[in-house]
């Protein structure tokens, strides 16, 4: 087991240089959580990315927020992820995570982001 991180990357556009990749090559084979401009919240292993922030996710789900009742979790399983959609990146901490009960988690969904 991996010890607890709270590696978390934002990205501004244009922004994908060395110093990205680095950071994304060390949360290769980890579960991440990333936030889109759109205010999706895509959970899944990363596998793999390129020069320009594409990620691809394996055994990836959605997680629908909802005001009114519990997150919802759609499955996607293989997903690739634009890299111009991406907000934030951040390495999941699975033992925390898992101790969440999502069924009582309220919360408006997140507004998409305007350039």
């Amino acid at each position: 087991s991996r010890a607890p991180s709270s590696r978390s990357v934002s990205l501004a556009r244009g922004c994908a240089g060395a110093g990205m990749a680095k950071e994304l090559t060390a949360l290769v084979d980890r579960q991440i959580s990333v936030i889109t401009n759109d205010g999706r919240n895509i959970i899944g292993i990363l596998r793999g990315f390129d020069q320009v922030t594409n990620l691809i996710l394996e055994e990836c789900f959605e997680r629908v927020y909802s005001a009114s009742s519990g997150v919802e979790q759609a499955v996607l399983g293989l997903y690739i992820i634009r890299g111009d959609n991406i907000a934030v990146i951040g390495e999941l901490d699975e033992e925390l995570d898992g101790a969440l009960d999502l069924s009582k988690i309220r919360a408006p969904p997140l507004k998409a982001i305007v350039h």
